[in-house]
This record gives structure tokens, sequence and C-alpha cells, in this order.
């Protein structure tokens, strides 16, 4: 009995002192890329047993915030750093921020499946959802009716301010001098965004087309009404026909720590863009990876 206490204990200080030699890498960020960051975290542990991620999301702007107060080694974000936010970063820790495009996504803008919608012009969606929009029912959309939607009223389903997905949608239709309009439902995540659609004939809404599913329907999107109608997917966002497609983005404060830097260099590997596909998203262009 005596032996087997002294091998449990011997153990277990074996196994606080691995614990110990393990680098915790704070991530965190987007809500966009929350659920890819989180599975290259998964399958980095395989690479370097001695690092472990702590992801998290709460959006771009909290990420961001994190980077500017020194909490997080790496801020995710699903839009551009502000360059005013650049100079916060400067002032607080003494070091220039560090960009990392990792991946490439379309916004996918969905509506209820039995919505007979197909497709809407990037002047449309501006209609539904921008400050002055007219549009405010269904049929204002070439006299569009939806089943199950009571007195065909549109719901619109958008983000919180702090949201990178929100501030892009934004200013990728309305511009940076006009503000959606107030009325809307904004929900904290792109899941919570599906799963209200999902359940609510009348609704609109957008996300990452990562967090899509067949139980809401992506509507094809045009420039401009003498344009394709693009669908939001690999092929499109990688090209750059599907009209709101984007980057994303890893920052760090300073150049990054040898790990952290060997961590952000494998998201570009072959087995990590594998990953980067298999949910939902695009591969980073080749030669746009690090500043």
């Amino acid at each position: 009995m005596i032996r087997i206490i002294i091998c449990l204990f011997f153990l277990f200080s074996m196994g606080c002192s691995q614990n110990q030699n393990v680098l915790i890498i704070q991530n965190k960020g987007s809500d966009t890329l929350v659920n890819l960051a989180q599975a290259w975290a998964e399958d980095y542990k395989n690479v370097n047993p001695q690092v472990a991620l702590a992801v998290s999301g709460g959006g771009s702007g909290t990420g961001i915030a994190a980077l500017i107060n020194g909490t997080v080694d790496i801020a995710n974000s699903s839009r551009a750093i502000k360059e005013e936010e650049r100079v916060e970063a400067r002032k607080n820790t003494g070091h220039d921020v560090k960009e990392f495009i990792v991946g490439m996504d379309a916004l996918a803008v969905f509506v209820h499946p039995s919505n007979p919608l197909q497709g809407l012009t990037i002047e449309e969606v501006a209609c539904i959802y921008g400050e002055g929009g007219t549009c405010t029912h269904w049929h204002d959309i070439r006299g569009v009716k939806v089943p199950g939607c009571k007195d065909n009223k549109i719901i619109r389903v958008s983000r919180q301010s702090n949201s990178g997905t929100y501030q892009y949608f934004r200013e990728s239709i309305l511009g940076k001098k006009r503000d959606l309009k107030l009325g809307s439902m904004d929900l904290n995540g792109s899941r919570e965004s599906i799963d209200l659609v999902e359940k609510t004939p009348c609704a609109i809404g957008y996300s990452g087309m990562g967090y899509l599913n067949p139980r809401v329907r992506a509507l094809c999107i045009k420039k401009d009404p003498q344009s394709n109608c693009i669908h939001p997917t690999v092929e499109t966002a990688m090209n750059k026909s599907y009209p709101i497609s984007r980057e994303l983005y890893m920052y760090t404060s300073g150049y990054p720590s040898e790990r952290v830097k060997a961590y952000l260099d494998w998201t570009q590997s072959e087995r990590a863009q594998e990953i980067t596909i298999k949910a939902g998203y695009v591969p980073a262009p080749k030669g746009q990876y690090g500043n």
C-alpha cells in the first residue's frame, strides 16, 4: 500500500512538473474566428505538447482591446485594426502591432428557408439595414411575400458594435459615413444569429460563411443590378468575386515570441489549411500572411 502511495505521489509530482513547463498562449477576440482558432488549438497539441492555446471569443473589438491592455498574446479579428488602435497599443505597451492574415471569409447574408428570395443587390441590403433605408417589409424587395411571416415585416438580425463582423458589414454595405438603422435585434455571436433566423420566417441576418447550416439559406449577392449574383463559397471568397469577402487577422503586440511565432507560422501549414477548409473558411492568400 505504501509503495502504491509513493508511486502515485511520484506520478502526480511529474504531472505538476510537466504542467509547469507548458506555455499558455492567450488567444482572444473575433467570434467569426473562434471556431477555427479552437480547431487549430486542438490540433496544435499534437505538434507541440509544450504549448497550449487558451482560445476565447467576445468579438474583434474585445480581442484588440485585450491586446492594447497587454492581457493576450494573440488577438483574433475579422476586421483590420484601426490606426487609432495601433497608436493606443504603441502608447500602452511600447510595441508596434504586428499583423498576420491567417485566412479569408465570405460574409453571408441569409434568410429562413421558406423565404422565396434568391438574392439581393448591395443596394437592397443597404435599403434593409441602412440608416434612412425604406425597405421595412419583404414586399418592398421586388414584391416578395414570405409564408408564415406576419404582416410581411422584415426582422433585421445584426451584431453588437464590438463585433468585427458588424463593423465590416456596415462599412462594406453602407460606407464609413453611414450607420445601421435602429431597431435590429443585435446579438452577441454568429451562432445566435443563425439560430434566430432558423426559427423566424420574417428574419434576415449575416455572419461568416463558416457558421452556415442547411437550416438557413444564404442569398447570392450582386455588387450592382448589372452584375452576376454570386453565392458565398470557398472559391468566390478566395478570388473575391463574392462582393462581401474579407481577410481574417491575428495580431500580436510587437514581434511575437519564438513559440507564438511558431504557432502562427503553423496556421499556414498544409495541415492547418486542411482544418481551415473543413471548418468552412478559406486559407490566406499566398504572400499576404504577415507584415
